[in-house]
């Protein structure tokens, strides 16, 4: 059959909606550039423009052209052995949309999938096609889906009164102010295209979603949200880390096994609960200074683009400040923790460190007679037979006590600034911390949330805003806050909003 026919058919099976998914997913807004085939010519018309007259005209031609080329460039296109050009992304990010929306092309050339996927050195785990899509499309599909057309109206409302945003953009002027996003398929165009549009113009990523979320809380909850869905539940699904589907993330285990007694078991316990958790896991051990130099530049290598996370052990003997390695060398933590956050592939992804090891040798003890001869560490206790549990240590009642309490715990120290930095105030409302924290707090009282949650909302929120020095030399800087936490529990805020308070009033 002719190829131009079998591309007809193939779109003609596909519905409006799942075309605008498409178009969105193959259009990924953080596709790496410049690559190798990229011109570094803007692409905004590329990614918006179809979207845009999609919308006005109520006619999906300019997806469906945008969509034949596509298949087009793959069919003529030639896998060029070690050298990972843009078209190579492209098709492993057109291919993983298909297959999660189930409309792979009958005539796509599955070989140059495996070619390219071997370009990028991946493993058998990472040619599954959920490692491909991206985690923060596949949260903002499902916000769209949560949302009623009525709800992307009134965002685009909301949008268009923002006269700096949107002066000048062609795009824009296309659409129109008054949009109809009833018919099928145009709802996800309108949506997709104001999310293109934040993306490109830097007012959201992956991790900065405050300025979509701030567009949804303005819509009416009656006429704008699917059924069982409200407000707070879809800007509550912008708050988490995307990490959808399969892969969680990338899990590095390293384990420094000579003197530690054990030291297999925390391998074993470690690469079992991360795959347990749907994590690719990969164990060094007895590393050296060399190998984790090794793993560092193993980790820069693009097939990691697509994990959504990353997650070390590091299992090891200590000291205050230093870790000690398989060949008695030390390293130190600090150096080991601002190493890893630097590689560019897990950038705006979370990235979690369980170090494990000593910090110094004093110890809280724990006095009196009932106490002697109790402890979690002994080897009496019958291993558990259920999944990750079989070789785990039972702790038994024997060995529980909650009347001695080390005085850190059930405390979260927050932090307005990081070691050695300033911490901002403005001439007229003191500290810009005391300032936005308050703000976040009385926003989110009657809505549930965990007073850790609004401190990582806070951190998103103060490190957006340009600060300024009051001196002579005027010098504009980014403040970033953090917290150490010791909770045993969440703890959230009042669902009721108290009335302020009358001090004039004399006491009742």
């Amino acid at each position: 059959m002719d190829e131009v026919i079998q591309v007809t058919q193939w779109l003609s099976s596909i519905t409006p909606r799942k075309k605008a998914k498409l178009f969105f997913f193959t259009t990924h807004a953080d596709a790496p550039s410049p690559m190798v085939g990229s011109n570094d010519v803007d692409t905004h018309e590329e990614t918006q423009l179809p979207l845009a007259t999609t919308v006005a005209l109520h006619n999906f031609k300019n997806i469906d052209e945008f969509l034949k080329k596509k298949v087009n460039t793959f069919s003529c296109y030639n896998v060029i052995e070690n050298e990972i050009t843009k078209t190579d992304y492209e098709y492993l990010r057109f291919y993983s949309a298909c297959k999660y929306l189930d409309v792979v092309p009958p005539f796509l050339d599955l070989e140059k999938i495996s070619a390219i996927q071997n370009k990028f050195e991946m493993t058998d785990e990472e040619r599954d096609y959920r490692l491909l899509l991206d985690s923060a499309d596949l949260v903002l599909e499902k916000v769209c889906d949560s949302l009623k057309p009525a709800g992307v109206s009134q965002m685009w409302t909301a949008l268009r009164k923002d006269r700096n945003l949107i002066r000048g953009v062609k795009t824009i002027d296309i659409i129109g102010f008054f949009v109809d996003p009833n018919p099928t398929g145009i709802k996800e165009c309108l949506f997709f295209f104001i999310v293109r549009f934040l993306q490109k113009a830097d007012k959201i990523n992956r991790v900065n979603t405050n300025r979509l979320e701030r567009l949804i809380a303005q819509c009416d909850e009656s006429s704008s949200c699917e059924e069982g869905k409200t407000i707070d539940f879809i800007i509550d699904s912008l708050r988490f880390y995307p990490t959808e589907l399969y892969p969680f993330g990338f899990c590095l285990i390293m384990c420094v096994i000579e003197g530690r007694d054990g030291a297999m078991q925390e391998i074993e316990k470690t690469m079992e609960i991360s795959r347990h958790l749907g994590m690719i896991t990969h164990t060094e051990k007895n590393p050296t200074k060399e190998t984790i130099e090794l793993v560092k530049k193993e980790l820069m290598k693009p097939k990691y683009q697509f994990y959504s996370s990353f997650t070390c052990w590091f299992m090891s003997h200590g000291d205050s400040n230093s870790m000690v390695l398989a060949d008695g060398e030390t390293i130190e933590r600090e150096w080991f923790l601002t190493s890893f956050p630097d590689i560019s592939t897990f950038q705006l992804k979370p990235k979690v460190f369980f170090m494990v090891s000593c910090r110094g040798a004093n110890k809280f003890s724990l006095k009196g007679d009932e106490f002697e001869g109790q402890s979690a560490t002994c080897d009496y206790y019958d291993i558990g037979s259920a999944l990750i549990r079989n070789r785990m240590l039972d702790i038994t009642d024997s060995v529980r006590d909650i009347s001695y309490v080390q005085p850190m715990m059930d405390t979260l120290v927050a932090y307005s600034t990081i070691l050695d930095h300033l911490s901002g105030r403005a001439n007229t409302h003191g500290s810009i911390y005391v300032d936005r924290a308050c703000v976040l707090m009385s926003e989110n009282i009657s809505r549930g949330r965990s007073l850790t949650e609004i401190l990582e909302h806070l951190s998103q929120d103060l490190h957006e805003i340009l600060q300024e020095t009051m001196d002579e030399d005027r010098i504009v800087y980014k403040q970033a806050c953090h917290y150490d936490s010791f909770f045993r529990k969440t703890l959230k805020l009042p669902y009721t909003r108290h009335p302020k308070e009358d001090f004039h009033s004399a006491p009742q």
